[in-house]
């Protein structure tokens, strides 16, 4: 077997590189156009400005939206915090139950269960092994009293994409919002606003090869059409949604890989896939007991959860440190209970811990592949 000279990025999902055209179309604004967008009265104020407004034009456009409907926050959580608490500050009296799934995001989770503790009814569905939420299992729990349905585009996890069209039909038909987080969906798979009929829409930019700490929130037809509480309040930026001096390069980025992504998604997303199902295929033809999570349903092209039976992810992790992987959402480091994704489509606590996540990227090459099989292979089948 080759050494590995240099380390193969498996990891994806939870921190994309920033790509380098995205960093080029930044830095101006580092340094040359330094100006704040509130302040028109000197030129590059304006030009900050103008920056701005053309960056949220290319993230609509990335998600078929309209500029007026996307308003920039720090991020996917605080997108997910504004979309789920915000308009809670704004629920009829009438309208006291939230629903959401068990493979939520943390950054879903939490705002619900805070909901929770003010009142709220909230019913988090189950999922089945895919984990997909049933559509029986939305029916019944729906009703008159619903006021949000917040269910994830995709699963960082897993990859699984929900049927997000068909959940939000179902939700709209008893008058319930629909908010979905497409923090891992855009940028990988076609997101389409008009399409799915969501509300809310949660973006990150570092999830498409942008910055951090830059995301944004969809809301159909804006503020005014659906009424949510700030956060963050004083300044009244973003139309008086989201206070705070903007993060005009961040924002630059994010618009830079929205444009990125539009150009290049298509034949990037099923070079991802011919990839990932050419490393599922030779890891299962050689590893009997290997499970792959979620195999059954739409996943994300980039995205592998694997489970190696009598394996403890993390020694596994260790035996091979050019490969860098994951145990599962880099949300969650530091917890040391196994995944709530993976106890939630049916592995047992020592399969979940049993289990990495592959997540591979534009990056990534064929070459990479193969070294990447015969690295696990190797290890695995060394102790066997």
């Amino acid at each position: 077997m080759k050494p590995v000279k240099q380390p193969i990025y498996l990891d994806y999902n939870a921190t994309t590189p920033c790509d380098p055209r995205v960093v080029q179309a930044m830095l101006p604004y580092f340094t040359e156009i330094y100006g704040n967008p509130a302040n028109g009265l000197h030129v590059l104020g304006r030009k900050a400005a103008l920056a701005v407004e053309t960056a949220r034009e290319r993230v609509a456009n990335l998600i078929n939206a309209q500029p007026s409907e996307i308003f920039f926050t720090s991020g996917a959580t605080e997108s997910n915090h504004l979309a789920i608490l915000g308009t809670a500050e704004y629920a009829p009296v009438t309208r006291r139950k939230i629903l959401t799934c068990a493979i939520e995001h943390k950054a879903v989770l939490a705002p619900c269960k805070r909901l929770a503790e003010r009142g709220f009814e909230v019913v988090i569905l189950p999922v089945d092994e895919n984990g997909i939420v049933r559509f029986s299992d939305l029916e019944k729990a729906l009703d008159e009293n619903t006021f949000l349905v917040s269910i994830q585009s995709a699963n960082n996890e897993i990859g699984t994409l929900q049927p997000i069209s068909k959940i939000a039909s179902i939700a709209h038909h008893y008058g319930a919002l629909v908010h979905t987080d497409a923090a891992q969906a855009a940028g990988k798979i076609p997101v389409d606003v008009n399409e799915w009929e969501v509300d809310l829409l949660s973006l990150s930019a570092h999830k498409m090869y942008g910055p951090k700490g830059i995301g944004a929130l969809y809301v159909r037809g804006g503020k005014r059409k659906i009424p949510i509480r700030p956060m963050l309040e004083g300044g009244g930026q973003e139309s008086g949604l989201r206070a705070g001096t903007l993060n005009v390069p961040g924002i630059v980025g994010f618009g830079a890989a929205c444009e990125i992504a539009i150009a290049e998604m298509p034949k990037e997303s099923a070079r991802m896939q011919s990839l990932r199902d050419e490393l599922e295929k030779d890891l299962l033809k050689n590893i009997p007991n290997l499970r792959i999570n979620a195999r059954a349903a739409p996943r994300l092209p980039n995205t592998s959860s694997l489970t190696f039976e009598g394996e403890e992810a993390d020694a596994l992790l260790a035996r091979l440190p050019q490969l860098m992987m994951s145990t599962g959402s880099a949300c969650n480091t530091g917890a040391l209970e196994p995944s709530h994704v993976l106890l939630a489509i049916g592995l047992t606590r020592q399969q979940a811990s049993s289990s990495i996540r592959i997540s591979i990227g534009r990056m990534t090459t064929e070459n990479d592949i193969q070294v990447i099989t015969e690295q696990i292979l190797f290890t695995i089948l060394k102790t066997t």
